[in-house]
């Protein structure tokens, strides 16, 4: 029995495995990259990981979102609560993450009901959301959205343009179900708006409209998920606040959305409000959208780029000008295996499992160990063993903060 997802197929029972000889937790044939283990180690359909995942997080915390149950701002990593943790996003002010249990878990700023908790009181370390043991993939911004192993999406926080998805504008604090559809497969919140992928490759988007992010070809505000054309060869998608991009099954890279540093790639400062391909290239593997850049992960190793380097994001130096209109490739090495996008910030993770990162340093959130902005890419900690980042990507950039997971030992 096989489940259909972006890209190919996986069998509903866990491949053969090869091992474990390293404490790595074995091999299994195939091709995959490194988010389609992390997706379906969560889902329990790839061989279990023996060495435990610790919450890292760094930059600001003044509203007790580095979990540390305090407000002091941290430059370098530190280890949130206790493993063993499957992933992890960070919201504005605010952490969420779901445990290889499959337990909900929140920190930080609780105003807008993001936190989940049914409270609006702050929390400083992280604490459980209710008892389900059953999540599997969560983004937060303002809002959160969730999805369940059985594939349902779920929703709470801030709903002022209807980007929790239930049809209204009410905002919520705890989770609520949007639809009865239980095919969804990944999903991405930015401040007022909602992009997700379904297992059929269909892309679907809700909530404000402006900028043309939704990619309905307008800038209307949605309140329920609506479908972005009819393709079904969507693989991966990442939203900031009102930028959109997405790679197709067979490599190619859209954008759509504000255009205002020329992120889009298109040559032009001019938004689109649809997705539009981004050269003719099909060689992209994954994609990550800040506030006013992108980064793209090519199957050779490289990292490409378009929009700001204002502070360095793009390794373009610090001459004038201080952005890029068409994608150029922003790091030398070919050894790059994932990418992330913060706000004004850039992470990238090696093939060997080494992170660094580049940009805007307010209050720590590259994670070096000072508050110094960095136009060359900068390793974080001494380890080999980072599994994902989860940077901030929200309006407000002298309160960001940085979360990441990465194997003990």
């Amino acid at each position: 029995m096989s489940q259909r997802y972006p890209g190919g197929l996986i069998r509903k029972t866990p491949p053969t495995v090869t091992g474990p000889t390293d404490g790595e937790g074995g091999s299994a044939p195939g091709i995959w990259t490194l988010e389609e283990v992390a997706y379906y180690e969560k889902a329990g359909l790839w061989p279990k990981k023996i060495l435990p995942l610790v919450l890292m997080g760094w930059g600001s915390s003044h509203q007790g979102q580095m979990g540390q149950d305090d407000t002091v701002n941290h430059s370098s990593p530190v280890q949130i609560g206790t493993p063993n943790w499957s992933t992890v996003s960070s919201g504005r002010h605010l952490g969420v993450a779901i445990k290889d249990t499959g337990s909900l878990w929140s920190w930080g700023n609780s105003s807008t009901g993001a936190t989940l908790r049914n409270t609006v009181a702050n929390n400083s370390s992280p604490v459980q959301v209710g008892a389900l043991t059953t999540w599997l993939e969560v983004s937060a911004a303002y809002h959160t959205l969730l999805i369940k192993t059985d594939g349902t999406l779920w929703s709470g926080g801030l709903n002022n343009r209807g980007q929790l998805g239930p049809n209204n504008i009410v905002s919520t604090s705890s989770p609520i179900q949007i639809g009865s559809d239980t095919d969804w497969y990944k999903v991405e919140a930015g401040d007022e708006r909602s992009l997700a992928l379904k297992t059929d490759g269909t892309m679907w988007s809700w909530g404000y409209g402006l900028q043309g992010a939704g990619g309905h070809n307008d800038v209307i505000d949605r309140s329920s998920p609506t479908q972005i054309g009819a393709l079904t060869t969507w693989s991966k998608i990442s939203l900031s606040d009102q930028t959109c991009a997405a790679v197709k099954t067979d490599g190619t890279l859209w954008a759509w959305g504000q255009n205002s540093f020329g992120q889009l790639g298109q040559g032009d400062f001019t938004r689109r409000s649809s997705p539009t391909q981004i050269g003719a290239l099909t060689t992209w593997t994954n994609v990550a959208a800040g506030s006013d850049h992108i980064i793209v992960l090519k199957n050779d190793g490289t990292v490409w780029g378009s929009g700001s380097n204002s502070h360095g994001e793009l390794s373009l130096g610090t001459s004038p000008p201080q952005y890029t209109k068409t994608l150029v490739q922003v790091l030398s090495e070919t050894t790059w295996a994932q990418v992330t996008a913060g706000q004004e910030q850039s992470f990238v993770i090696s093939t060997t499992g080494e992170l660094y990162a580049l940009g805007r340093n307010t209050t720590g959130a590259l994670g070096d160990g000072t508050v110094l902005s960095r136009s060359s890419p900068v390793q974080i900690g001494t380890g080999n063993k980072w599994q994902m980042v989860a940077a901030g990507r929200h309006t407000g950039t002298s309160n960001l903060n940085t979360f990441g997971i990465e194997k003990q030992g």
